[in-house]
């Protein structure tokens, strides 16, 4: 295994570089470090800033420690997530990343594979027929049960839930039900075997694999950005092994802190630990 420094070589964006300009096809598999990159923290001055009342009164100290806590009631349960899901789903991240990937990769013939769930490629005007979202989307909910493989839009219903809190609860009359049975819902987030793969999720897988298909062989760049070992059996490894079963392949991997490649692979890869946001301007400034 080959690590890479934190530090930016410009012998390392130059050969980044020259890869991508010599690629149509591009293949971007994102983590969440891209969205971090972006300005989605999940603790510090973000988390006090938004969710000081919840820390201080149940004592977690990030937004994502707080998205496991067992609330004792569904009004408290629903304050948090609705306040959740507005700043990290309906609210733009503060740094253009995804605009400056999309910018780089808008002429290329790309497909994007993703763990992350806060809808940030599509703000930032990706096609979303190009998409797959694995993990699910903070704007779906589903039933708990649940009772179909069907999700359905919250924006309404979140937006409403945000503005009518008071004292870290919403009015009992907004908890949200299943609309088919009647049981509670739950984020359509992969968490357990609950986890729902409704039509859209699997038409998305489709074109995913379809598009692997139809470029086996051919020259392609697996870009992996911000992709840790939470699930790496999802991007990171078939990133690594499409790459060493095709030689006209190249991987590129830019995360801060986990840049890392197979030796078997080495020649053919560049790994970059560092802001993803800024080695993709200086990527652009390259180019």
């Amino acid at each position: 295994m080959t690590l890479k420094s934190k530090h930016i070589e410009p012998e390392a964006i130059e050969r980044f570089a020259n890869v991508f300009r010599g690629v149509k096809v591009v293949v971007i598999g994102a983590g969440a470090g891209l969205s971090t990159s972006a300005g989605f923290t999940y603790s510090g001055a973000r988390f006090e800033q938004c969710f000081r009342d919840f820390g201080e009164k149940y004592g977690f100290e990030d937004m994502y420690t707080g998205g496991f806590y067992p609330f004792p009631t569904a009004e408290e349960h629903w304050a948090y997530w609705s306040r959740y899901i507005m700043l990290n789903r309906y609210t733009a991240p503060p740094k253009p990343v995804y605009e400056t990937l999309l910018e780089l990769v808008k002429d290329k013939d790309y497909f994007v594979l993703t763990t992350n769930v806060d809808h940030c490629f599509q703000r930032a005007g990706f096609d979303r027929k190009r998409l797959f979202y694995t993990q699910g989307d903070y704007g779906l909910f589903q039933c708990s049960e649940p009772c179909r493989q069907v999700t359905w839009d919250n924006e309404s219903v979140i937006r409403e839930m945000f503005e009518r809190q008071r004292d870290m609860r919403i009015p009992s009359e907004l908890v949200p039900r299943c609309p088919n049975c009647g049981k509670p819902v739950a984020m359509n987030l992969r968490s357990d075997d609950s986890f729902v793969e409704d039509d859209g999720w699997h038409e998305a897988a489709g074109r995913y694999h379809a598009f692997l298909k139809s470029h086996e062989g051919r020259s392609i760049l697996f870009l992996e950005l911000g992709v840790g070992y939470n699930t790496p059996v999802i991007i990171k490894y078939p990133f690594w092994g499409m790459t060493y079963e095709n030689p006209a392949a190249f991987y590129a991997c830019v995360n801060y802190g986990e840049a890392m490649v197979p030796d078997d692979i080495a020649g053919r890869s560049v790994c970059i630990d560092a802001d993803i946001g800024e080695v993709l301007q200086q990527l652009r400034e390259a180019l």
